[in-house]
Order: C-alpha cells, then structure tokens, then sequence
C-alpha cells in the first residue's frame, strides 16, 4: 500500500506542475520563488524533493491551494498528506 500512496501523491505533485504551467501568472510567480529556469523543469521533475517542493508551493498560498484543489477534485488537506508522503514520511490520522 506504501508504493500506492506514493504513487498517488506523485501523480498529484505532477497534476499540480500542470495546474501550475496551465496559469501564466502562476508559473511565474513559481519560477520567481524557486529560482528555477523554465527550461530546467523537465530535469528538476527528476530531482529528489521537486515534486513535494511543487506541492508545497501549492499549499503556501491559500487562493492557489482552493484553486488547485477544486481543479484536482480533491480536499486541501490531501495535497499536505501527498507531500509529506513524497518528504519520505507517513501520514498519520488523527485519532480522538
């Protein structure tokens, strides 16, 4: 199930790149904030970190996390789990 979990969360982290590219103030302002190159994103994907760094960008502002969210079909809350899955830890519920 591990190997499912990160996977989704990838999948998510790249759904969340495309969001990004599809707004070309979005993109800029990613491209402003994380010093990387357009050009330089095909290799940077492959980098460990970029993806939970994409989905923390989203995360970091509240209009892009409910934008990304609503597009993506998913709670906001999901996209903190994808990335802390794709930091490398477990998401753990919260139990009364």
């Amino acid at each position: 199930m591990g190997a499912d979990r990160r996977d989704a969360a990838r999948e998510l982290a790249i759904s969340a790149l495309g969001f990004i590219a599809s707004e070309r103030d979005e993109l800029s302002r990613f491209l402003a904030l994380t010093g990387i190159d357009h050009r330089a994103i095909r290799t940077a994907v492959k980098e460990p970190g970029f993806l939970g760094g994409v989905l923390a960008y989203i995360a970091g502002n509240e209009q892009t996390l409910l934008a990304f969210a609503a597009h993506a079909g998913v709670a906001p809350e999901e996209i903190e789990k994808a990335r802390i899955i794709l930091a490398g830890a477990d998401w753990e519920r919260d139990t009364p």
